[in-house]
């Protein structure tokens, strides 16, 4: 459990996997800040909510402090923001399209992790936590520029936990399986879903609250010297 002194802080944490994640940070007694450029359902979310752009440098840095001014500090960052994919060929990839799934998935996860820096390295339990994909590692063909996007932030993963490890600051990424949120059931249908899961070791589908418990417990005092790691959570279906 997280003392009540414990801020968190959730990009794109309005709907899906955010949402989840941000209530389960909530429930396990963090103060939880959401970052998102649409209001969240959830009417407790929503009273810690702030309109905020993760590509855009200057509101990411009005955002962080006035989160930090209210509770007095920043000590979890949870980079979740992005953007999923339709499938299509490689050739129909555009440049813009491509820069714009770096610039969402990716630099966003930087440039919020610039903006908290500060106050992260001025906190005793700073953590961030990266939302990465397992496409990574399938390949997912017809989502090249999702997953370039996805595998950077593995990339930067493991150069922010040397950087801020001198500050005692932990930096993870986690993998979710196929889970059913808005934006994955866009370009995926039941049967979809069921191959996924009849692929795994444990034949449960994944939900938000797995991966939401992951993250908790990375931002906790147990997992205070794990750090630079990719964790996956899918049920083991990698294993295959």
């Amino acid at each position: 459990m997280a003392t009540a002194t414990t801020t968190a802080v959730v990009t794109g944490g309005s709907r899906g996997l955010g949402a989840a994640i941000a209530a389960r940070l909530r429930a396990d007694g963090h103060a939880v800040a959401v970052l998102d450029v649409i209001p969240p359902d959830d009417t407790d979310l929503a009273a810690g909510y702030t309109e905020c752009d993760v590509t855009e440098p200057d509101q990411l840095d009005a955002a962080m402090t006035a989160i930090a001014g209210q509770h007095g500090g920043i000590d979890v960052l949870v980079n979740n923001a992005g953007l999923i994919s339709p499938r299509r060929p490689y050739t129909e990839s555009s440049k813009q399209e491509l820069l714009r799934f770096l610039t969402v998935n990716a630099v966003g996860y930087a440039l919020a992790t610039q903006a908290a820096h500060p106050h992260l390295t001025a906190s005793d339990r700073g953590c961030v936590v990266n939302v990465a994909s397992r496409t990574f590692f399938t390949g997912g063909p017809g989502q090249l520029a999702y997953v370039a996007s996805k595998g950077a932030v593995l990339g930067m993963t493991r150069v922010l936990a040397r950087e801020l490890g001198e500050h005692g600051v932990t930096v993870n990424a986690v993998m979710p399986g196929q889970v059913a949120t808005p934006g994955t059931e866009q370009y995926n249908s039941e049967d979809d879903f069921d191959r996924t899961m009849a692929q795994q070791a444990i034949r449960r589908r994944v939900q938000p609250d797995d991966l939401a418990g992951l993250v908790s417990f990375l931002a906790g005092a147990d997992a205070r010297m794990i750090t630079g790691q990719t964790i996956v959570c899918d049920g083991g279906g990698l294993l295959h």
